[in-house]
């Protein structure tokens, strides 16, 4: 099988590629690095070329809302419409569990990214919900390289990104189905004590502070909606198991 990955050199996209490659898979990875833009259409055509599957981890890192509605949007059109002229017989897109009606931030950029998806009769789909993944609060934190960092009240069920990339690689083997079952860590945790942890065993010397954030997404970080349901898949890994693990080493 030949799979492309969207955005295959991120957080996401290594495990996703890693995971295709372990079972055999020809893997062509979509990215600048590679001379591949997806908000352009940049080399598009010619790396989707007897593609079977897209899996789409891309993420134009950014908290603006207008400015990932906006990515999303337009890479969602051209993935698609390449994908559709290339015969790709399916598209698989990353979201993130719990982000119904959050309409703020980066996740009004991944709800945009859903219905984009959703509204194309192109190329058959599915869409895959996990939860925030354990490198999160690392991500966090290096937006805010002082003494002191703010990060939100939150309680969430964070999953080891490797584990989200070998999901992503299964799914796109099976027949397209609209949505997939959301996968979510096995373990509640709190964000702002996984960062406390995560610079511990890093050996790094900041001082976390927790606040609670307004508007729809602090409501949703502080209320656990992140988490996702009962009704998720469990994934193996948990924080304490990520945070000994060569992934935590890598970040």
């Amino acid at each position: 099988m030949k799979i492309a990955v969207a955005g295959g050199t991120g957080t996401a996209g290594q495990y996703v590629v890693t995971a295709a490659r372990d079972v055999g898979d020809e893997v062509t990875v979509l990215s600048r690095r590679t001379g591949v833009d997806v908000a352009s259409g940049t080399g598009l055509a010619r790396a989707l070329e007897q593609v079977d599957a897209v899996i789409d981890v891309t993420n134009p890192g950014t908290l603006s809302a207008r400015v990932a509605t906006r990515f999303f949007t337009r890479s969602t059109a051209r993935l698609l419409a390449a994908g559709a002229a290339a015969g790709v017989k399916h598209h698989v897109a990353l979201s993130i569990v719990g982000i119904d009606g959050v309409e703020g931030g980066y996740y009004a950029g991944k709800l945009a990214h859903e219905r984009a998806v959703e509204q194309s009769e192109r190329v058959p789909y599915t869409i895959v919900r996990a939860a925030q993944f354990h490198e999160f609060p690392a991500q966090f934190l290096s937006r805010m390289p002082g003494p002191i960092a703010y990060l939100p009240t939150g309680l969430l069920r964070p999953v080891a990104a490797r584990e989200v990339g070998e999901y992503l690689v299964r799914v796109a083997k099976r027949e397209p189905a609209g949505r997939a079952a959301d996968l979510v860590g096995p373990r509640d945790e709190v964000l702002a004590d996984m960062a406390r942890r995560y610079l511990r065993r890093a050996g790094k010397r900041q001082r976390v502070l927790e606040l609670r954030m307004p508007g729809r997404v602090g409501r949703a970080f502080a209320s656990g909606t992140l988490r996702g349901t009962d009704a998720a898949l469990r994934a193996r890994t948990d924080f304490a198991t990520w945070l000994e693990s060569p992934d935590s080493a890598a970040v």
